[in-house]
């Protein structure tokens, strides 16, 4: 049997009866949303602020924020993309309080070398992984990814690595889908030019 209750026509999220019920005062309730979606908010967070103690205090502030905010959760999004954006801005903030004088933000446009970028442009693969170890492969993209500038990880770190489509991404973020189409294929373009770089040093280093 599904657990998606109906209301008339409409499907109705299990996340959301459970908000419903937190709001009515079951803190069970809104502690089985924190099991839910604890992991994946530690995730984003940790690749944001690119430091584990930072990423658990996210999640904290994060989750404690949306549980003083529930009222304001309309249900026109997934709680998960409303809980995520929570996410993204203690993120951010942290990362503000890390740079004194320099600010963070997602809505500013990051200026690259690269200049203009062609439409039709094929998606990185994972063709460095044929070649090394997946769990090096690993590391090494999470290195190559906290290199990424805040605005361009981001969006990446929520399009590719956490799956979320590019609309989920534009609501979280609050940026029009076509400024996170331009913005993912901007980091991927660095991704592709910062993971040739280091393969290409390595040969080198190979060869002496």
């Amino acid at each position: 049997m599904s657990t998606i209750q109906t209301q008339g026509t409409e499907e109705i999220h299990p996340d959301i009866l459970l908000v419903n019920r937190a709001r009515a005062g079951d803190v069970e309730a809104f502690e089985k949303l924190v099991r839910q979606y604890d992991r994946q908010v530690f995730r984003i967070a940790q690749h944001i602020t690119q430091n584990r103690e930072d990423a658990e205090d996210v999640v904290q502030d994060a989750f404690l924020k949306a549980y003083e905010k529930l009222n304001q959760f309309q249900g026109n999004s997934k709680f998960y993309t409303w809980l995520v954006r929570i996410a993204v801005n203690e993120s951010l903030m942290r990362l503000r309080k890390r740079r004194t004088g320099r600010m963070v933000s997602i809505d500013e446009d990051v200026e690259t070398e690269e200049g203009s970028m062609p439409r039709d442009l094929a998606d990185w693969g994972p063709d460095p992984e044929e070649q090394y170890g997946q769990s090096e492969m690993a590391d090494i993209l999470r290195k190559t990814i906290q290199g990424l500038p805040p605005g361009f990880r981001v969006v990446f770190v929520l399009r590719d690595v956490e799956g979320l489509s590019t609309e989920e991404t534009a609501e979280t973020l609050g940026l029009s889908i076509p400024a996170v189409k331009s913005r993912l294929l901007r980091a991927r373009l660095q991704l592709r030019e910062r993971l040739n770089r280091y393969f290409r040093n390595r040969n080198k280093d190979g060869v002496k």
